[in-house]
């Protein structure tokens, strides 16, 4: 996911490096986990909280947040604590080693098994059933994404999917129909082709490299796969996974999406929103950004993803967790259990910044933008595909940009590409079991 919005996937290396991290953690976190299973306080009440988030644009409504549960637990304090997603994973991992991390944070899906398997994350589920809390509230394939050896280490606070938008005054020119939810990737590749017009710089779609918001998606709709379902091996070399790469090399090679250079000078939703794009695959978050580009918010729309083999769409989200060194884990899994009631979910929603994870909550985030389909994001949970990760999912995703971008560019085929990133993939996949 870009950095557009609060719940962004941050690519940031994991900093000080996975071995020293692992050798801190054996020595701290791990005897940590286990020694605060009940928690010298864990019947009292009193407590002071600190909570970490990374978007300020989201800080208010997690003070309003914070604000109530405390209203209703006087005796628990919680501090919102802001740390910009630029820094944000750096810091976490920084004072994970050193034992000082936040009782409570915000985490994302490829870091959240790593911090799991290392002991750094206390495991919820007692504590969740305790609580009162029920994960069949919220979207299976989003809990998947935070339980790790059949234990859940997180709350899903958020998530988001992926739509087709398209420049409605763009399609009225080219006497296009608009896209719905009957078309397939035939449809989108024969649309580009009428949609684009170089000598105006205008094209059909923007066809970047990018993995939530494009070719995960057409690997699932291939019906092939990112990394097994047991999490040691890469599903790149196989035919699906090739198929759904080339899908997006082959837009890239007729000539109806700008180039890799044009891309990588101007962001591609930006390209978007000044109407020199006709389609643009565009994760849920970026909502709010196209609302207020006065320019094009009227002459813009959004429908589901069209389908290859099948439909698929790829779902990522936010969790809240628990440290696993908090001093209060009776109080901070009180606290995540609040973080993700329905009430919580209902002051997010109002924002229009995420959907909230909540099931039932989300037509308030719909209806916060009634100009657009944003139902189109909702009706997709029902064959949505949880977000690809591992233990040390930075290992292998960091150099997806590397191995395949080529493949963008026309200097190696989808096949040799997926091929490349499979053998790292494998390789690093294997320094895990």
């Amino acid at each position: 996911m870009r950095q557009t919005s609060g719940h962004s996937l941050d690519r940031a290396p994991y900093g000080i490096g996975r071995r020293t991290f692992l050798a801190a953690l054996g020595g701290g976190l791990l005897v940590g986990a286990a020694a605060c299973g009940g928690g010298s306080d864990a019947g009292g009440e009193a407590a002071d909280l600190s909570y970490r988030i990374w978007d300020k644009n989201q800080q208010p409504a997690m003070q309003e947040i914070v604000d109530r549960f405390q209203a209703a637990n006087p005796n628990i304090k919680v501090t919102v604590q802001l740390t910009p997603s630029a820094e944000y994973w750096t810091k976490m991992q920084a004072d994970a080693t050193a034992g000082s991390a936040p009782d409570v944070f915000w985490m994302n899906g490829p870091h959240a098994k790593f911090y799991a398997a290392n002991g750094a994350l206390l495991p919820l589920s007692d504590e969740l059933a305790k609580n009162g809390v029920d994960l069949a509230n919220y979207p299976e394939a989003l809990t998947r994404i935070y339980s790790y050896q059949d234990k859940q280490y997180g709350v899903p606070k958020d998530f988001d999917t992926i739509g087709l938008w398209y420049n409605k005054k763009l399609f009225d020119a080219a006497k296009v129909k608009y896209p719905d939810e009957t078309w397939t990737w035939q449809d989108v590749s024969s649309a580009a082709q009428k949609l684009t017009n170089a000598s105006k710089g205008v094209y059909g779609i923007a066809a970047p490299a990018f993995g939530q918001e494009n070719y995960y998606n057409t690997i699932f709709q291939a019906g092939g796969h990112v990394i097994s379902p047991d999490g040691k091996s890469s599903g790149y070399d196989q035919p699906a996974a090739i198929e759904g790469l080339q899908f997006w090399t082959d837009l890239m090679k007729t000539g109806v999406s700008p180039s890799l250079k044009s891309m990588t000078d101007t962001f591609p939703a930006q390209m978007f929103q000044s109407g020199k794009i006709a389609m643009y695959y565009a994760g849920s978050w970026n909502a709010v950004e196209f609302a207020k580009n006065n320019s094009i918010k009227n002459d813009i729309d959004v429908t589901v993803l069209p389908r290859g083999k099948r439909q698929a769409v790829v779902i990522h989200g936010l969790a809240n967790v628990v440290s696993a060194k908090t001093e209060h884990p009776a109080q901070a899994a009180k606290f995540v259990a609040y973080l993700g009631s329905k009430e919580a979910a209902d002051i997010q929603a109002r924002t229009g910044t995420v959907i909230p994870a909540f099931n039932g909550t989300q037509e308030a985030w719909v209806a916060s933008m009634p100009q657009y389909h944003l139902k189109s994001y909702l009706d997709q949970l029902a064959y949505a595909v949880p977000y690809p990760t591992s233990t040390n999912t930075d290992a292998w995703q960091a150099k997806e940009a590397e191995v395949l971008g080529p493949a963008w560019s026309g200097d190696k085929s989808a096949s040799d590409a997926a091929h490349e990133m499979a053998t790292l993939m494998n390789a690093a996949l294997q320094k895990d079991q």
